[in-house]
């Protein structure tokens, strides 16, 4: 995986495909390679190319667990994306990365040609607030919860009823979970102290590039209202809500992510060059 020196910092990314260039930024406590799944191919199938990182906070990026904001995030972005010597390109951020795609489209226009704000929200609440204060609590006292417990959670956080309904795919799922502890990280705190989110539904007033949010039906941790309330703050953006999905959707249901994104990408203002 390559490093680029941006923002000061060691970057992780990793760079498939040809044509136009997509960077996508992933969530809280995720990697770039979550995107490899199922939207990398697709998109790359479709003709772009697509740029992933691994976020600040995230190794093999510098962790900075002294802490960052998403000022830095977006600045790290930015320094790949110019690294790189691409831009404008198309961005596509989930969660803490649609915030940070939200603010580098509204921060540097000129280097964006159109986003999709996937799970995405314009203003924090008291509950998303509580839950990060929650996070960092449980990370500050040192105690370790069983993985099993832990990977319950968040499987009931993260993915649609229709999902756990299913035994099979529930038992992979928590599997699944049980096996990451990157929530321990340093990074990851890091990272979780970036809530409470500020309200910036009136600043998103001004981005001024083609935009559109995408939320999931089931989502506990962004309900579809937040991404409506974004979508309808940012002039002319669009919006679609996927059924049968929640915060980690583009796993989830991930036929129908990508087929909104590329049809996105291929709308009438994302396609003229």
């Amino acid at each position: 995986m390559p490093v680029a020196p941006v923002n000061g910092i060691r970057l992780h990314y990793e760079d498939v495909g040809s044509g136009e260039p997509v960077v996508m930024i992933m969530g809280t406590a995720g990697t770039g390679r979550i995107w490899h799944t199922h939207q990398v191919p697709a998109l790359k199938a479709a003709g772009y190319r697509v740029i992933t990182f691994d976020n600040r906070g995230i190794p093999p990026t510098d962790e900075c667990p002294e802490g960052f904001t998403v000022g830095d995030m977006v600045a790290d972005t930015a320094g790949l994306i110019e690294h790189l010597g691409l831009g404008p390109v198309r961005l596509v951020g989930t969660s803490l990365g649609s915030y940070v795609a939200q603010e580098l489209a509204l921060a540097r226009p000129e280097l964006v040609r159109g986003a999709v704000f996937m799970a995405g929200r314009g203003r924090g609440d008291a509950l998303r607030a509580a839950l990060a204060r929650a996070e960092a609590e449980l990370h500050d006292s040192g105690a370790e919860l069983p993985p099993g417990y832990r990977a319950v959670v968040q499987a009931m956080q993260s993915l649609s009823p229709h999902t756990l309904g299913d035994d099979q795919a529930a038992t992979d799922w928590l599997d699944l979970f049980a096996l990451s502890g990157r929530h321990r990280a340093p990074g990851v705190r890091a990272q979780t102290a970036l809530e409470p989110m500020p309200d910036r539904m009136a600043a998103y007033a001004a981005i001024r590039v083609p935009c559109h949010v995408l939320s999931f039906a089931d989502d506990l941790l962004t309900p579809p209202q937040h991404g409506r309330e974004l979508a309808d703050a940012i002039p002319g953006a669009t919006f679609e809500v996927i059924e049968r999905a929640g915060h980690y959707g583009y796993l989830e249901s991930p036929e129908m992510v990508n087929e909104s994104i590329l049809n996105f990408f291929a709308g009438p203002r994302q396609g003229v060059a």
